[in-house]
């Protein structure tokens, strides 16, 4: 049976209003501007952003009030296409390998009124963020499944990477960015796309 691992924002949530909130105000209060802060490619840990754009900071202190504002700003997150399907229609072995830490990532999904499922890895259990494979090497270990047997669901060049990386077939879930710039096996516009038109069961070959 394959083993489902997929990305939370842009993939399961509709987060993006919150996160630019979050970080436009960030970036005012430290005199970034506010064109460099658009352009920053998210779906990795919030402390590996914050040390790019400000060397000097506190970068583990900033990442704490940051993923802090974004917990508490929830009001316009959605489910996407697919994510009540997949969280809920029994599809499993099912994992979601998220940058949000626990909490934000528990905030988001109930925010969205999904359930939160039984394994969520996340930044606390990990030594390295994406494009590393570790996140997704370790939910297939927790699942019990081989790398080969993995299907994972992405919209960041980072997740996707780190899905390769991981020695995983991947879907490029294209909320984020246009097929021809996401280099996934394959690609879908929504979750729920990919659910009606392939067969998550079906091992890689």
């Amino acid at each position: 049976m394959t083993a489902i691992l997929s990305d939370l924002d842009g993939v399961l949530v509709d987060s993006r209003a919150s996160i630019m909130r979050a970080w436009r105000a960030w970036g005012a209060r430290h005199g970034i501007e506010e064109q460099a802060v658009a352009a920053v490619e998210h779906g990795r840990p919030s402390g590996e952003i914050i040390a790019a754009l400000v060397p000097g900071l506190d970068a583990a202190a900033e990442e704490v009030a940051i993923n802090a504002i974004q917990a508490q700003d929830t009001g316009d997150i959605a489910a996407l296409p697919g994510a009540a399907e997949l969280l809920g229609g029994g599809h499993e072995p099912l994992a979601i390998v998220t940058s949000c830490t626990v909490a934000l990532a528990k905030a988001r999904l109930r925010a969205a009124g999904l359930p939160v499922p039984r394994v969520l890895v996340t930044p606390e259990r990990l030594t390295r963020g994406k494009p590393d494979p570790e996140g997704y090497l370790l939910a297939a270990t927790t699942l019990g499944a081989a790398p080969g047997d993995c299907v994972v669901l992405e919209d960041s060049h980072a997740g996707v990477a780190s899905g390769r990386a991981a020695g995983m077939r991947v879907v490029g879930i294209t909320t984020s960015h246009d097929a021809r710039d996401l280099p996934a096996d394959e690609h879908a516009p929504s979750v729920r796309a990919w659910l009606n038109g392939a067969s998550p069961r079906a091992p890689r070959r």
